[in-house]
């Protein structure tokens, strides 16, 4: 009765902040009014949903095709700002313009964010350019090599305006003299950030904006050190003695434990990963296991959390300090030092950031005496973070974590209010040893559970793939981690200046090796991985939309998330894959053939590409079984390979055009030519040139009833800081005729939510430079 007088109150609030009568209809049919009611119940849970508006006004910007201009955005917040404050005692209105007023306010963040970072990007491929700087970071490589990014202070004869902030290149051999701060110059080629291989694959050209990247590439020359370029950077005066630091722990974990083990004992402490090899990396990932190789919230626990409990273990065996004073609040300040001591060495990365930040909001609340565990602190730590890095709501990692961390809370809301009823059921009793070693083997079955379910959807949409057999892996591993590696790491950390590091490394080694042994066995075994088609995008937000919805409220209406949940999972076998890609470069042609698998036509250096295809349609082959020449019938001067009735040629030579441009209807030249087909092409032919290509980038092609669709990435990425302008789709000398069917202008506005990042390092090698390995 109560929750109904409050609902009423609402709904008659409601009204007297109306002045239409409609309005007051509205508010008292029936199903509005159980709407209301239910929304009032749920008071307590409204800031809960304060980061999920905010974030989706920030994922609405970044789905936007063309930049909105600051004003609009400012003005659009201003007009909500105001409807919000006229909505007066109306408490539905009021909510519903508070929500919208989030969302502005996210898409405005979003925006003076971007203009605040931006910093010039190399517009072409530079060969043989002289570059100056200081070193930033100098990351080892697991083959060979190094991988060095520069602050820039000179580019070849470019001007302040036209240079980079920030280039990265990649060695060939490693050099261990260099050390962050060092001025160096080095002859290197030097390009863009590369495009995203497909149209809605990952954008690796929106990471390095945020980055202030804005040039990658290869040394060419051996690097030598500099001492004329004037004074370090300021901000390199801080970070490079930390980048100096971690180097040195690195060398002393190596030294002490030789082999991948010592390289995988740095990755856990100092976040360095660059010395694993990618067998390693597989068994990890295809295990379920690669999140403890990558320190963000389950290492950051740990090692705060060990810090808080040996600090107010100290505390306690000093009575006269134990009586007198609050030790928890000492041992919680404690683990927020800790915890930004352990962020510094471990390298900074987003993802520790992330945790750190909602680690110390718990520890905070500690100190404030409130329940370190809950949804608000959550919530807050998101809402901190989507503020100020916007663009964090696209990386897989942030929307991973959050969504364990708040299955988890959620779980274990639900599990204390079971707990305390049976505790008053059964006052007095108390479990005996095995029943509390059963509790806690079952605990961690739940809580991997729940975890492996909460990020399932992010793997699936993100990376085409989902470990079936990672429960296994975990319930092995993660108590391993728990109860020796991290300690143990805790302990190498504190040893290291004392040169007592051996003892606990060696102990930290066998965690590791047990760790490495699991994943290898679980990841071998048949059916540990199954690769699935990429999603539709309206699968992935009715999943994550139920979920959020079954998570953040708490009264029964909370099952409705799983109806969106069941309609994203029906909805996810509905999108459909290109007929056709080509590169690029155009040195790689991928058809779809009767059996529904890819054939490529590629030349050497461009499994990258292929790779990503391969991917995205959920295959496991590799680029070299992909490519099946028998496919193409080809000849000194070109090739042809029927899809569905038609003709698409690859010419390589002039030669070819005589007969292609009578009879393909999709023709893709290798070479630049003038007008190559003026005379006689056939009608409705669609011509593919290597100068098209480089200003649109790689195309997909959907055969259609009424013609041929085609996407390129440069319609998908839109007109963007960090896409460039937006290309023309075809420009009037390219197209024979008119295209039988409308060619696809734009991907929709969820697609640009695609966000897949290769599982392989992110970079991409320079045009025109031999392919070797990525950089």
């Amino acid at each position: 009765m109560a929750e109904t007088g409050s609902a009423e109150t609402g709904v008659a609030g409601a009204s007297r902040g109306a002045t239409s009568p409609g309005w007051r209809r509205a508010l008292r049919s029936r199903p509005l009014l159980l709407v209301t009611t239910e929304i009032e119940a749920e008071r307590e849970r409204w800031f809960l949903w304060l980061p999920v508006m905010f974030g989706t006004g920030i994922g609405l910007y970044f789905a936007a095709l063309i930049e909105p201009a600051l004003t609009a955005l400012a003005a659009i917040a201003a007009v909500f700002i105001v409807l919000h404050r006229l909505a007066g005692r109306a408490h539905l209105l009021r909510l519903a313009m508070g929500a919208l007023l989030a969302v502005a306010l996210g898409a405005l963040t979003a925006k003076v964010r971007t203009d605040a970072i931006a910093a010039p990007v190399l517009e072409r491929q530079f060969s043989q350019i002289d570059l100056a700087g200081f070193i930033e970071l100098a990351e080892p490589r697991a083959k060979r090599g190094q991988r060095i990014t520069v602050v820039v202070v000179s580019l070849g004869q470019l001007s302040e305006r036209e240079r980079p902030h920030r280039v990265r290149i990649r060695t060939l051999t490693e050099d261990v003299t260099l050390k962050p701060g060092d001025g160096v110059r080095v002859r290197a080629t030097l390009g863009p950030p590369p495009q995203p291989s497909a149209p809605g694959d990952f954008d690796f050209g929106r990471l390095a904006w945020f980055s202030a990247l804005g040039g990658i590439g290869l040394a060419t020359g051996r690097i030598e050190h500099a001492h004329d370029l004037g004074p370090v950077p300021r901000a390199l005066v801080l970070r490079a003695p930390i980048e100096r630091l971690r180097q040195a722990i690195r060398a002393r974990i190596v030294a002490a434990l030789p082999g991948e083990t010592g390289e995988i004992a740095t990755a856990l402490i100092t976040g360095e990963r660059g010395g694993i090899t990618e067998a390693t990396n597989k068994a990890y990932r295809d295990s379920g296991l690669f999140h403890i190789l990558s320190i963000s919230g389950l290492h950051m626990v740990i090692m705060a959390g060990a810090v808080f409990w040996l600090l107010r273990l100290g505390f306690a065996a000093v009575p006269r300090i134990a009586l007198r004073f609050a030790i928890k609040k000492w041992a919680a300040i404690g683990a927020i030092l800790g915890g930004f001591g352990y962020l510094l060495i471990s390298g900074g990365s987003p993802a520790t950031v992330r945790s750190w930040i909602m680690l110390t909001i718990m520890f905070i609340a500690v100190l404030l005496d409130r329940p370190a565990l809950a949804l608000r602190n959550v919530a807050l730590a998101a809402l901190l973070i989507l503020a100020v890095y916007p663009e964090s709501l696209l990386d897989a990692g942030f929307q991973m974590s959050f969504a364990a961390v708040t299955g988890l809370i959620s779980a274990y809301e639900y599990a204390r209010l079971r707990r305390e009823q049976q505790a008053r059921r059964t006052a007095g009793e108390r479990d005996g040893p095995i029943a509390q070693a059963v509790g806690f083997v079952r605990d961690n079955f739940v809580t991997t559970i729940i975890a492996s379910l909460a990020v399932a959807p992010f793997g699936v949409y993100h990376f085409h793939n989902t470990q079936l057999l990672a429960l296994l892996a975990n319930l092995f591993a993660i108590p391993i981690c728990n109860l020796i590696v991290m300690p143990a790491a805790l302990g190498v950390l504190i040893a290291l200046p004392l040169g007592l590091e051996v003892l606990p490394l060696t102990v930290m080694g066998w965690g590791i090796d047990a760790m490495s042994a699991v994943a290898r066995a679980v990841g071998a075994l048949p059916g540990a991985v199954v690769k699935v088609p990429a999603i539709p995008t309206l699968s992935f937000a009715l999943m994550i939309s139920g979920g959020l919805w079954l998570l953040l409220w708490s009264r029964p209406w909370r099952l409705l998330g799983l109806v969106a949940i069941a309609g994203g999972v029906l909805v996810s076998p509905l999108d459909r894959r290109p007929d056709f890609y080509v590169g690029r470069d155009g040195t790689t042609v991928a058809v779809r053939g009767p059996d529904g698998r890819l054939s490529a036509f590629a030349s050497r250096g461009s499994a990258f590409e292929l790779a990503r295809w391969l991917e995205l349609d959920g295959d496991r082959r590799t680029p070299a079984e992909a490519t099946d020449a028998k496919t193409f019938t080809c000849d000194m001067i070109g090739c042809t390979v029927r899809l569905h009735g038609r003709l698409i040629a690859i010419a390589m030579s002039p030669a070819a055009l005589r007969d292609d441009c009578r009879t393909a209807d999709v023709l893709i030249l290798r070479f630049t030519m003038p007008l190559p087909c003026a005379h006689t092409p056939k009608a409705g032919q669609i011509l593919i040139t290597p100068t098209h290509l480089s200003r649109a980038g790689a195309h997909a092609m959907f055969l259609e009833p009424g013609g041929l669709r085609l996407q390129t990435v440069a319609e998908a990425r839109g007109h963007r800081p960090w896409s460039g302008p937006l290309v023309d789709r075809l420009s009037p000398h390219e197209t024979g005729a008119p295209v039988a069917g409308r060619i696809a202008g734009f991907t929709t506005l969820f697609e640009r939510f695609r966000e897949t990042r290769p599982e392989i390092d992110d970079d991409a090698w320079p045009r025109g430079v031999p392919q070797g390995e990525m950089p």
